[in-house]
């Protein structure tokens, strides 16, 4: 293994471990306040195509260089997700849970309705190109496309009933 590929393996494993932490700190809160969630049957597939996204860059590319420039968009895009997280604050998790809460509507969601979701969208792509995976950032991308389907259309499904019931909104950014 490369030292650089380890480093950068490391850093995402980490990144994503400590992700689903907070992620459940955030949930176990909302839920206590009185959220519910709902859709869970695709979230299955999401943590499996994630670990699956981060277990090919591990076999495939243990051994490469990594490619600078790649790096430097995947550190901006790092940024984005401090920007993200910051934005949501206890409201971040992986799961659609809908609450009394308005809608967050500061930071990115100023102008869009899913940037978590563009976010990660971009970085499976980056993340495999800053090891030289062109391959793993297609097949992984096409697979986030379909589970993002899934995932959208029932946040927008959530948020729609939300708001034919006064004071309920979702809060999700996996």
């Amino acid at each position: 293994m490369t030292p650089g590929a380890a480093l950068f393996l490391a850093f995402l494993g980490l990144q994503r471990l400590g992700e689903l932490l907070l992620a459940r700190r955030n949930t176990a809160d909302l839920l206590a306040r009185g959220g519910r969630e709902v859709a869970a049957g695709h979230y299955p597939f999401i943590v499996a195509m994630h670990a699956s996204w981060l277990a090919a860059l591990a076999v495939f590319g243990h051994d490469e260089p990594l490619h600078l420039p790649w790096l430097a968009v995947f550190a901006a895009l790092q940024l984005v997700r401090l920007w993200i997280l910051a934005s949501l604050g206890r409201r971040w998790t992986t799961r659609i849970i809908v609450t009394d809460e308005p809608l967050v509507r500061r930071g990115p969601y100023r102008w869009l309705a899913h940037p978590n979701y563009i976010l990660v969208a971009a970085e499976i792509v980056v993340a495999s190109l800053v090891l030289g995976l062109p391959a793993v950032a297609l097949v992984f991308s096409v697979l986030n496309a379909v589970v993002l389907t899934v995932r959208i259309r029932a946040e927008n499904a959530a948020l729609s009933e939300a708001r034919q019931s006064p004071g309920r909104s979702t809060t999700s950014a996996a």
